[in-house]
C-alpha cells in the first residue's frame, strides 16, 4: 500500500469542504487531517497538523489563498500546496506560482484530474490547469519567477500623448513648457494633464510620480 497522504483543506464554503474531503477519502491513501475557514485559520491549522498537502481555496475572508501559500514559503513551511480556484486566467496563474504554489486547480475539474494533480505534488511534482505553456512551468521548475501583467496599468489606458505629457511633468516642466515641446495650445496641455491626474486618481506631481513609478507606466 502506498504512503498515506495526508491533507488540509481551506475553503470558506463548508460544502466544497465536504465534497472534496468525500473525493479525496474515497481513496485508502488519502486522509483530511483538518479543515479551514480562511487563509489565517489555513496557516494555523497546517502547523498544528503538519500535512503532506494543503488544499486551499484562491478567495476567503481574512486572507487569500495565495497570501497563505505566500506567508507558508516565506516562514520556510515546506507543505506541498495546491490552489484551487473557480479561475482559469493566467492572471490567477501566475500570482500562484509566483507565491510558491505547487499546483493550480479549477474547482470544476474532473474527479480523475483532481487525483492527478494531487499525486503529482505529492510526489514533487507540478501541476497547474489551464494553458500554460512550458516556457512557464520550465522557469517555475528553475526557480525562477515570472513576471505578472500589472492589470491596474492595462486598465489605465494611458494614451502615447498622455505619456508624453506625463514624462515632461515628471521631469519639472509647466503646462505652457509643455505646449512648446509638444507644439499645443495650452489649454490642450491643460487638459491632457487634467485627464491623466484624473485617471490615475492623484492630486499633485508627488503622487503622480510616486503612482508613474509603482505602476511602471513610463
Amino acid at each position: 500500500m502506498s504512503d498515506i497522504i495526508r491533507v488540509v483543506l481551506a475553503d470558506d464554503h463548508v460544502f466544497v469542504r465536504d465534497g472534496v474531503k468525500s473525493l479525496l477519502e474515497s481513496e485508502q491513501n488519502i486522509i483530511v487531517v483538518g479543515e479551514a475557514t480562511d487563509g489565517l485559520e489555513a496557516l494555523t491549522v497546517v502547523e498544528e497538523t503538519k500535512p503532506d498537502l494543503l488544499i486551499i481555496d484562491i478567495r476567503m475572508p481574512n486572507m487569500t489563498g495565495i497570501e497563505a501559500v505566500d506567508k507558508l514559503r516565506k516562514a520556510g513551511n515546506q507543505v506541498k500546496t495546491i490552489v484551487l480556484s473557480m479561475h482559469d486566467s493566467e492572471e490567477y496563474v501566475l500570482k500562484a506560482i509566483n507565491a510558491g504554489a505547487d499546483g493550480y486547480l479549477l474547482k470544476g475539474s474532473s474527479k480523475e484530474e483532481f487525483l492527478k494533480a494531487l499525486h503529482t505534488v505529492s510526489n514533487g511534482g507540478k501541476y497547474f490547469t489551464g494553458d500554460i505553456s512550458s516556457i512557464l512551468i520550465n522557469q517555475l521548475s528553475n526557480g525562477g519567477t515570472i513576471e505578472q501583467k500589472n492589470p491596474l496599468a492595462e486598465e489605465l489606458t494611458i494614451t502615447k500623448r498622455e505619456k508624453e505629457i506625463l514624462k515632461l511633468l515628471l521631469s519639472g516642466k509647466g503646462n505652457k513648457e509643455i505646449a512648446e515641446v509638444l507644439e499645443i495650445s495650452k489649454r490642450t496641455a491643460e487638459v491632457h494633464r487634467f485627464n491623466l491626474m484624473k485617471k490615475l486618481k492623484v492630486k499633485n506631481l508627488m503622487e503622480l510620480s510616486n503612482k508613474a513609478t509603482e505602476y511602471s507606466l513610463l
